[in-house]
C-alpha cells in the first residue's frame, strides 16, 4: 500500500525522483522522501528436541493449523522476536535456530521472515493465544498445514531443504 498522505505533518504527497530510488511518495512541507511503511514478523516451523516432529498450532477459533508466529517489536531482531513469540505463545524455549525462507503477505502489508527452530520440551504450555496444537511427523505435518497458505510454503520449503 502506498502513502498518499505524509505521515508527520498530513500534507498530500507527490511522486519525486529519488537518486537511485526512483519515483518515491515526497512531501512538500517537509521537504523529505516517505519510503513505503510495511509490518516485520516472524513464524516458525517449531521442531521437538530430536528434531523428528514439528509443531501445529490452531488459533482464534480457526479449524486449521498454522505454524506459531509474531511481530518483531521495535528495536527487536528477528531472532529474540522468534525466541520470545515461542516461549510466550507456547511455554518452552529455543535451542536453535536457522532461517528459513522470506514472503511478503500482501492482505496485512507484512513481510514475514520464516525460521525452523529446535525447542528443548515436547511439553507444550500453551498460552491463551493458541488454542489448540499438536506434534505431527513430517510427512504428516505436510498433510495438516491450512491449504494455499503462507504457512503451507514456508513449510514446504523446509521439507524440501531437509530432504536433499
Amino acid at each position: 500500500m502506498e502513502l498518499n498522505f505524509c505521515p508527520v505533518c498530513g500534507e498530500k504527497l507527490y511522486k519525486k525522483e529519488c537518486e537511485n530510488e526512483g519515483m518515491i511518495p515526497f512531501c512538500e512541507k517537509c521537504k523529505d522522501f516517505r519510503f513505503p511503511v510495511f509490518s516485520v514478523a516472524v513464524s516458525m516451523v517449531v521442531l521437538n528436541p530430536t528434531g523428528d516432529k514439528i509443531l501445529l498450532i490452531k488459533q482464534y477459533g480457526n479449524d486449521f493449523y498454522i505454524l506459531t508466529a509474531g511481530y518483531v517489536n521495535k528495536g527487536e531482531s528477528a531472532e529474540n522476536a522468534v525466541r520470545r513469540e515461542i516461549k510466550e505463545e507456547l511455554g518452552v524455549n529455543v535451542l536453535s535456530m536457522r532461517f528459513n525462507k522470506t514472503e511478503y503477505f500482501e492482505k496485512s502489508q507484512t513481510l514475514l521472515i520464516n525460521f525452523c527452530a529446535t525447542v528443548d520440551s515436547e511439553e507444550i504450555k500453551p498460552n491463551y493465544e493458541v488454542d489448540s496444537y499438536r506434534w505431527f511427523s513430517f510427512e504428516d505435518a505436510g498433510k495438516n498445514i491450512k491449504e494455499n497458505s503462507l504457512a503451507q510454503k514456508f513449510l514446504r520449503h523446509f521439507l524440501n531443504e531437509v530432504s536433499k
